[in-house]
């Protein structure tokens, strides 16, 4: 970073001990572009372990949120130049393509369950998966919804910055968000229900 000097002359800021500046992931992103291969770093040094938080609650295991946070800064890496900032960081735009490459990674998992589920069982112990009923009515809502849901509800982005990230009106976030909510109500209670007279 520059600064002018009392002469007004540009020169490389000064190191006051104590004090650091932090740049935006806005601009650690044009610094990457420009080929600082240590600003991607620091902007993944600032987000993996959010990405990660976020990943745990959308697959099934711990090794399957690890693959989903390399996946999402790739994707980030591949589309560098279409990714989206909200008040110049990119933890919005990360949130999404990291809830799309869990919805991948969970398709691949249930795949390998339900091949599992084909070869005849062996003697050992039996490991269940349950994604839960929460989980389970998240995956059954349209990836719109689903998307909505991520960002305001599990996030807490604004819907402002949910609109933002999303590219539409905010009006629309707020359509899609009261319908699945209503939509998640409703799939709650019928699986609550479904749990009462099972007993």
């Amino acid at each position: 970073m520059e600064h002018v000097d009392a002469e007004g002359t540009f020169g490389a800021l000064p190191d006051i001990p104590g004090m650091s500046i932090t740049a935006t992931d806005a601009e650690e992103w044009q610094f990457a572009l420009a080929g600082d291969s240590e600003a991607f770093a620091r902007i993944f040094d600032r987000h993996q372990q959010r990405i990660l938080r976020h990943s745990l609650a959308l697959v099934p295991t711990h090794d399957d949120a690890k693959d989903v946070v390399g996946i999402t800064f790739l994707e980030a890496w591949r589309k560098r130049a279409t990714v989206r900032f909200v008040d110049g960081s990119l933890l919005p735009w990360l949130l999404v393509t990291a809830s799309h490459s869990a919805r991948n990674v969970s398709r691949a998992a249930r795949r390998y369950r339900d091949l599992l589920e084909r070869i005849p069982p062996s003697s050992s112990v039996e490991t269940v998966i349950d994604d839960g009923p929460a989980l389970e009515a998240l995956g059954e809502l349209s990836k719109a919804h689903q998307d909505v849901v991520t960002l305001c509800v599990i996030e807490g982005l604004s819907e402002a910055e949910a609109a933002e990230v999303l590219s539409v009106p905010i009006g629309t976030v707020k359509s899609r968000l009261f319908r699945a909510k209503r939509q998640l109500a409703q799939r709650l209670e019928l699986s609550a229900s479904h749990l009462r007279t099972a007993r």
